[in-house]
């Protein structure tokens, strides 16, 4: 593998360096998913604009994030991760500063929509270039450490937005998040050692369809979880929203419940990834994990703030479990080459942020043509509805085993 050569090629100190640097790049880039959820309803009273609209907004970046997912893919192979995601990164900051000054509300859905495929140039390549530093059997833990990031960043990007737009306003604080990751998309190019995550000295000849894109598991994954996948970013962009204007909470405190809703997924992913090593009944414990997650989504019109406390902690839990074992499952499909083991995640990524998007929106319609109580319940159905697909989906073989060149490698938090 390329990587390791480059990550061999290293002081230890280069690759603590640059591990560091990709590790806030990640939590700078979840910050800018979800910043902008409590200032929805700043942005709606600036653009006379509702929650039709407002779910339109949120929407645009996964269809940006879910577009781009398999094209970054191919040009990360072609031109390297590293030239990949440092592109990717600044791609996001500049349009996510961009999005403080936008004039109308179709230029911010715009901004939002270019933030997105930034944000998808950005991911898949970056774990290729955190993975590049460390030979094979060491890069569990800053590969784990990288991935888990996004939480703490979608965390960070609730609280922190729901502090500074009553002292700053929406623009300032959605400028504050794209500067902050401008400022580190800037360093990093020059902490980034170039031989991390280099490309191949012979660049590949583009090539037919891989084998991933006629493989039905692909896309069985895909479809199955793009209730998952819009519920999770519409709770993230929609709590505090519905906390201060339903439930009369300040928008610090909704912001605070809304970070519920995000960050105990770090702890969901280490336990899903494994049982999906242990136990290969994965459609089992998709199941599970989903309908549990999505009963007590349908359960928030009747909580108040502990019990919102403690929904956000369990659907949390429940869709990290949920990713850590889909992110393990391709690297048990015989079929697959292990090499497209990466491009088989983006494809399925594609396809449920792409969903997701219509999920999202849709929360927001329901929202604007009857009320939040039912698109609570509207949403926690979706996410089981559209777990039926897995019914397509081949038990997972019993003598399949994760391929050695993965092993050490631990399952993402939520997010592309």
């Amino acid at each position: 593998m390329a990587g390791a050569v480059a990550g061999a090629a290293l002081s230890s100190r280069a690759v603590n360096r640059a591990t560091v640097v990709l590790i806030l790049l990640r939590v700078g880039y979840a910050y800018n998913w979800f910043d902008t959820g409590p200032a929805l309803p700043s942005i709606g009273a600036t653009f006379a604009v509702g929650p039709a609209q407002l779910g339109l907004l949120v929407a645009s970046f996964l269809v940006g994030a879910g577009l781009l997912q398999v094209p970054a893919g191919l040009l990360s192979l072609r031109y390297g991760a590293r030239t990949v995601s440092l592109a990717g990164v600044a791609l996001l900051a500049a349009a996510s500063a961009a999005s403080a000054a936008a004039p109308t509300f179709a230029t911010l859905v715009a901004l939002r929509l270019l933030a997105g495929a930034g944000a998808a140039l950005f991911f898949s390549p970056a774990i290729g270039l955190v993975a590049s530093l460390y030979p094979a059997g060491r890069r569990g833990l800053p590969v784990g450490t990288f991935t888990t990031a996004f939480s703490a960043g979608a965390a960070l990007g609730i609280v922190a937005s729901a502090g500074l737009i009553p002292l700053l306003g929406w623009r300032l604080a959605l400028l504050a998040g794209g500067a902050l990751l401008g400022a580190l998309a800037l360093a990093a190019p020059v902490l980034i050692p170039t031989a991390a995550g280099s490309p191949p000295a012979t660049r590949p000849p583009w090539r037919p369809l891989p084998r991933a894109f006629g493989l039905p598991a692909v896309w069985v994954i895909g479809i199955a979880f793009i209730g998952v996948e819009g519920a999770s970013f519409a709770t993230g962009q929609f709590i505090v929203p519905y906390g201060t204007s339903v439930d009369g909470w300040s928008i610090l405190l909704a912001g605070a419940i809304g970070m519920t809703f995000v960050f105990p997924s770090t702890f969901g992913g280490p336990v899903g990834g494994w049982f999906a090593e242990r136990h290969r009944n994965h459609r089992t414990q998709f199941a599970v994990a989903v309908v549990g997650g999505g009963a007590v989504l349908a359960l928030l019109p009747w909580a108040g703030v502990a019990a919102a406390i403690a929904i956000g902690v369990l659907f949390s839990f429940a869709y990290g479990f949920v990713y850590a074992v889909m992110y393990v499952l391709p690297h048990f499909w015989r079929e697959l080459p292990p090499g497209e083991v990466p491009l088989a995640i983006g494809l399925f990524n594609s396809i449920q942020l792409t969903g997701g998007a219509i999920v999202a929106s849709a929360f927001g319609a329901v929202v604007a043509v009857s009320s939040y109580d039912v698109a609570w319940w509207f949403l926690g159905a979706l996410t089981v509805a559209t777990l039926g697909a897995l019914v397509a989906l081949a038990p997972t073989p019993p003598a399949a085993g994760p391929r050695d060149e993965a092993a050490g490698v631990p399952a993402r938090a939520p997010g592309p």
